[in-house]
């Protein structure tokens, strides 16, 4: 490596636009005060002073524990300009998840929100030693304020570190649903084909005024960078109310957002929501979990063909596969339910547990290979030889693929049911359960049984002021897929839980309803 060819880091095209856009607003807190490129640019360099001299070096491992606001933004930047390997925390996690990824990545030094985690930074601190260093950005008593400390620092000239393409710049962690979480780690290659992907495949309205509701700390900082080259601007909300983002949409006339399906499902069932005006909404881009046809066939008829879906994991960030808004049939259930077309960059094939490839038609998992696909997990080398098997990353996403290519999942792998020897996919039990026009969430999972050794059950929500018969919901199961896959039981609860980056947590429901 030269200095003439550096590995792309992320941050080097997202300060260049910053450097184009000086004097422009390009970012700012509802409610709050506007930046420009300029005072980013400002605000970022001192940081990085600031960090730099708290200790982050080159290498280093650090958390940042924070809800949605400016601040995060310009801290991603920063670690990555001192040189640091930014660990995510997701804001909704709980505090043993934090406290694991502070153990398993090693992290050397915490940044945290004191005004929402001052309590839990105090929590993990006293919880293990392997913190050398706890930093604040705002007062906090037990830490030092970064956000001061910052400003005793002159702005200046911005250089990206030089990097190998191998270099680890951010470890994200993968659910847990199935287990321990998983480090995934991130390099330059990695994020510029995120990247690339994000700005060629993505539809984006010709002027973005993106609202970013999500978690900034995951998914909806991946927005950000596509945003300024653009040309766009961002308002961010502190955190996700379906109240606050259609009053969002309609002030800031938004004309692009990123949800995950329950924050879609909330939108139409505000009580408020025809009072709103947002019509100016061009593109709501989703993905995170599967989403019910029947909602998505709703939010279409109640918000306009604006929704454009993105599949990816973490292990392969962001995009897979697409489904652009003109292919989002209303009136086909089957194409509601898919996940769309693989993109150009990568190379997506079904595969069976033989890593051969499936007849067109029958289910297969979804496995990926290119640029975008991780090296492998950290320090999880039986897992990498299963996950990485044959040359190819397995997502452990089950799905058949139609005429036309498009992908439709029909489940994980590892949530697949097996009762009395037959295979049920929950989703497609979900689909079913959903059609009733009483259910306004469902979660199909399964629970031993000594009998059939998994029953299938249901945990379903219903929507405000209806009423259904359990034996109505598994008399219509049966009706469309056979009595094997009918639910033994439906219970209904007022919420399903979610794991802390917008999933159905099934192993929580199936924890709940083993007794």
């Amino acid at each position: 490596m030269t200095e003439l060819h550096p590995a792309a880091h992320i941050v080097s095209p997202i300060i260049n636009a910053m450097i184009r856009d000086r004097d422009r607003p390009i970012v700012e807190m509802a409610g709050g005060r506007a930046w420009t490129g300029g005072e980013m640019l400002e605000a970022t360099s001192r940081l990085t002073q600031a960090l730099q001299a708290q200790g982050v070096k080159s290498g280093a491992r650090v958390a940042l524990l924070a809800g949605n606001s400016v601040e995060v933004l310009l801290l991603h930047n920063a670690i990555a300009f001192a040189g640091g390997c930014l660990v995510a925390m997701h804001p909704m996690g709980s505090a043993d998840d934090h406290l694991f990824a502070i153990e398993d990545a090693d992290v050397e030094v915490l940044i945290y929100d004191p005004a929402n985690f001052a309590a839990r930074a105090g929590e993990l601190r006293a919880r293990t030693n392997r913190l050398k260093t706890a930093l604040s950005f705002g007062p906090d008593a037990e830490s030092t304020d970064l956000l001061a400390l910052s400003e005793t620092y002159p702005p200046g000239a911005l250089t990206a570190p030089l990097l190998d393409p191998g270099n680890i710049t951010r470890l994200s962690y993968s659910g847990g649903t199935t287990g321990k979480p998983k480090a995934i780690p991130g390099n330059p290659r990695t994020a510029a084909a995120a990247l690339q992907i994000m700005l060629s495949e993505w539809e984006w309205p010709i002027e973005p005024r993106i609202l970013a509701a999500v978690p900034l700390s995951h998914a909806g900082g991946a927005l950000f960078g596509p945003m300024l080259l653009k040309n766009g601007s961002m308002v961010v909300l502190p955190y996700f109310e379906p109240g606050a983002v259609l009053a969002a949409i309609e002030k800031y006339r938004i004309t692009c957002t990123m949800l995950v399906p329950t924050m879609i499902y909330a939108l139409p069932d505000h009580p408020d929501f025809d009072k709103y005006d947002i019509f100016g909404l061009e593109t709501i881009f989703y993905g995170a979990s599967l989403m019910s046809p029947v909602r998505l066939k709703e939010a279409i008829e109640r918000i306009g063909p604006v929704f454009f879906q993105f599949y990816g994991q973490a292990e392969a960030p962001m995009t897979v596969c697409v489904m652009r808004r003109s292919e989002h049939d209303a009136n086909n259930p089957d194409r509601l339910a898919s996940c769309g077309r693989p993109v150009p960059y990568v190379d997506v094939a079904l595969l069976g547990d033989d890593n051969q490839p499936v007849p067109d038609g029958e289910p297969g998992e979804i496995c990926v290979r290119g640029p975008l696909v991780m090296d492998g997990y950290m320090d999880r080398a039986d897992q990498n030889l299963e996950a990485l098997s044959g040359g190819w990353l397995h997502t452990g996403d089950v799905a058949v693929k139609d005429l036309d290519g498009f992908l439709r999942i029909v489940d994980r792998k590892k949530d697949m049911i097996v009762t009395g020897g037959f295979n049920v996919f929950p989703s497609e039990v979900e689909n079913v359960i959903a059609s009733h026009p009483a259910v306004a969430q469902v979660s199909v999972f399964g629970i031993a049984d000594e009998k059939w050794g998994e029953a299938v059950r249901a945990a379903v929500v219903l929507r405000p002021g209806a009423s259904v018969e359990p034996a109505v919901l598994i008399a219509l199961v049966r009706e469309h897929k056979g009595p094997v896959q009918a639910p033994e039981a439906i219970d209904f609860v007022d919420a399903i839980p979610q794991t802390a980056v917008g999933k159905p947590d099934k192993k929580a429901l199936r924890a709940r309803f083993a007794a």
